[in-house]
């Protein structure tokens, strides 16, 4: 299936996507260079272009940490959502682990598109990103096969790790991107 279809169905008619995505032979690879790499860079480009029609000079390289930054954290998520998997009754089954995550992301990648708009942008954000956390739940029975009645539970349980995730690499690279001057001297250790 191309992108636009596939966009179009998970966005539209995910209950009935998942189904298809599941006997869709994948690998991560193909994930990444034919979904992934494209839907993940939509924010970033939009970062792009709000920094040149408004004048910020960063905003190449936020949009080139944004972009790095999205494509390892889908990964990472998508290998606690294996690890996770028989706990919840599901498989264990790396592929499968990234398709739910990958494809359950499109609505906030889509929604990336509004970072151009200043304010409306975080509001659509967030919109799209709980409707991306829905998009998972009703991807966990055919994806992971967890049964029905645990993928709430599996969801929930996934959404508390990506939390603690971005927490954590935000303690590890807030630092770095702003050579530790804020970070040090809230602590007071250059006073």
């Amino acid at each position: 299936m191309n992108v636009g279809d596939r966009v179009k169905n998970i966005l539209i008619n995910p209950k009935g996507a998942w189904p298809k995505i599941d006997a869709e032979p994948a690998s991560v690879q193909s994930l990444y260079f034919g979904y992934i790499l494209l839907l993940a860079a939509i924010g970033p480009i939009a970062v792009v272009l709000r920094s040149l029609a408004f004048g910020f000079g960063l905003g190449i390289p936020v949009a080139i940490a944004m972009y790095v930054i999205s494509l390892a954290v889908t990964f990472l998520i998508a290998l606690i959502v294996d690890a996770l998997a028989p706990t919840f009754g599901g498989e264990k089954n790396m592929v499968a682990s990234l398709k739910l995550v990958a494809y359950s992301l499109t609505a906030a990648w889509i929604a990336g598109i509004f970072r151009i708009v200043p304010y409306i942008g975080g509001t659509v954000g967030l919109i799209a990103l709980v409707y991306s956390i829905y998009t998972f739940y009703l991807g966990v029975p055919p994806i992971k096969k967890s049964p029905v009645d645990k993928a709430m539970g599996y969801t929930v349980a996934v959404l508390i790790c990506c939390i603690l995730l971005i927490a954590v690499l935000g303690l590890v690279l807030f630092p770095i991107m702003t050579g530790g001057d804020m970070i040090m001297s809230t602590m007071g250790l250059f006073r």
